[in-house]
């Protein structure tokens, strides 16, 4: 009896261990998911970051919350509270696993508001509005950073106030948080304002090695250099008078990068480079050039990436390449574009001396697969059949494979009456700097500029529509400088852009930086790859 009374107690025992480790049976944790990746906030805001587990049953659901920097952000059970300026990494930690970790960059903006004048450097902490009072300048062989968010607000006075760089700039903005170079908010009218040139603009000094502008947005600078201004001590070929650009300058062997960032509203050229080593890509350039004014105008000594650009509106040219202003003894102007988008270029200037793309002074370059559309006349260049043109483009060069593409708009201006009222009756002018048709005089042989170019039969060809996702192709006026934030210059599916262009990226025929590219701040950035279609945006 005994001995079947003990055997009941151990069955009974079994059955009850087995159905207690059924019930408490414990299910590990897969992994871990922030809410947010990033978030930006102002001091004394409050931001909870969820935790989403995986299995969603996890047993231990337990998290160590810990902050890289507790100046700028606290954290608490997964609440965030702002500091102070700057940035914060905060790292969620499982309990059951530390090997499941996730992130979360917080950058908090300054609230601060700041004036200056005369010499800066240091760094300008994200959010911070910097009221300039008077001329400012980074002196040689300092550095000045500006963090996303930072809005640089120069006062209008007379003479214009100008942003000289003799030492290093590395504006680091954001596509959230863009660094904002302008006016008084009431003075950003375009109609009005476009070209009254309220700032000088940036120049970067001949001790400038290194630049960048990441995410900025520039506007209504241009105003006129005057007697004894810091900006004509560098030795460029600039006067007392002449209207200063977004930005001008440059070394010989300086490294610059300007990408991501809108300028517009100049009261002449955008980019006006006397030296150094470009990488210019991924930028709005819009409504540049009062009386003239190109958008991108490298000279000799410049080794120059442009490409992915849009350039709406400028009053010449959108690109004029050329190899002219250092002199005999600096080096040749080595020049690449491609995969940018050029429209309404050159109506506004008085003659013929505009409207694309324009090539001078013994400049090499390599011009392919860009798009024009409703420009007032194709790729010139004033020379090209001769050895080492004095005006034209070097003779190795290539200017090919291009689009043009002429709405049925007609220009309002008296200067184009009659000849040049649409910009396909510009397009097949008799201009005396094409250079694309046979011609036994001017040109023996095969052509070889735009050989390969695709030109619109007429004006409104519908077959060389771009097929904008949103712009008026046969509507925008051709004097339109305003640009309108709502146009969309990716194409449509069969748009006729996506077929024709080169292909074959091999020599020349690619970026100078595509392959080796430019250390700018301690980053290497590389000119994006040419694509096989015409102009900087394909479809979405």
């Amino acid at each position: 009896m005994n001995k079947q009374i003990f055997a009941l107690l151990i069955a009974a025992t079994v059955i009850f261990t087995g159905c207690k480790n059924e019930d408490d049976k414990t299910v590990d944790l897969a992994g871990i998911t922030l809410s947010q990746n990033s978030v930006y906030m102002k001091p004394g805001d409050k931001v909870t970051l969820g935790v989403t587990f995986f299995p969603s049953d996890a047993s231990n659901q337990s998290i160590d919350w810990t902050t890289s920097a507790p100046a700028v952000a606290t954290v608490a059970n997964g609440v965030v509270t702002a500091v102070g300026a700057g940035y914060a990494t905060i790292t969620a930690t499982s309990k059951a696993d530390n090997s499941y970790v996730q992130t979360c960059t917080v950058g908090v903006m300054s609230n601060e508001v700041k004036s200056v004048s005369g010499a800066v450097e240091g760094t300008w902490q994200m959010g911070t509005t910097i009221n300039v009072t008077d001329n400012i300048y980074v002196p040689a062989g300092k550095t000045l950073t500006i963090a996303e968010g930072v809005e640089v607000i120069f006062n209008i006075k007379t003479p214009a106030i100008e942003f000289c760089v003799e030492g290093n700039l590395y504006c680091q903005g954001s596509d959230a948080y863009p660094i904002l170079f302008s006016v008084d908010p009431t003075k950003r009218v375009p109609a009005d304002n476009a070209y009254n040139g309220f700032w000088g603009g940036i120049t970067l000094g001949n001790t400038c090695d290194e630049a960048l502008f990441d995410h900025i947005i520039l506007e209504y600078a241009g105003g006129a250099s005057v007697t004894g201004a810091r900006s004509l001590s560098y030795g460029y070929k600039l006067s007392a008078g002449d209207p200063e650009c977004a930005i001008t300058g440059g070394k010989l062997t300086g490294k610059y990068v300007i990408t991501n960032s809108i300028f517009r509203y100049m009261v002449d050229n955008a980019f006006y480079m006397w030296g150094g080593n470009y990488i210019i890509n991924n930028n709005l350039i819009a409504g540049n050039g009062k009386i003239g004014g190109d958008a991108i105008a490298p000279k000799s000594g410049c080794v120059v990436d442009a490409c992915y650009n849009i350039i709406f509106a400028p009053n010449t040219n959108g690109l004029k390449l050329s190899s002219s202003g250092e002199g005999a003894t600096a080096p040749q102007g080595i020049q690449h574009a491609y995969n940018n988008t050029i429209i309404n270029a050159g109506w506004r200037r008085n003659g013929d001396k505009g409207g694309s793309i324009y090539i001078e002074k013994n400049a090499l370059v390599s011009v392919f697969n860009n798009l024009m559309v409703n420009c007032k006349f194709r790729a010139q260049t004033p020379t090209w059949n001769n050895p080492n043109p004095s005006n034209g483009a070097d003779q190795a060069s290539i200017i090919d494979y291009d689009f043009y593409a002429s709405g049925s708009q007609q220009s309002t201006f008296a200067q184009d009456n009659p000849n040049f009222m649409t910009s396909y009756a510009g397009y097949t002018s008799n201009n005396a700097n094409y250079w694309f048709t046979p011609d036994l005089v001017k040109f023996p042989g095969t052509p070889k500029v735009e050989e390969h170019a695709i030109v619109c039969a007429s004006a409104g060809d519908a077959t060389k529509d771009p097929k904008f996702v949103n712009y008026g192709f046969n509507t925008v006026p051709l004097g339109e400088f305003v640009y309108n934030d709502a146009w969309d210059f990716h194409v449509q599916a069969g748009s006729p852009v996506l077929t024709g262009a080169q292909s074959n990226f091999t020599g020349n025929w690619t970026g100078k930086f595509a392959a080796a590219g430019l250390t700018v701040g301690g980053k290497e950035y590389k000119s994006p790859a040419p694509s096989a279609r015409f102009g900087a945006l394909g479809t979405k």
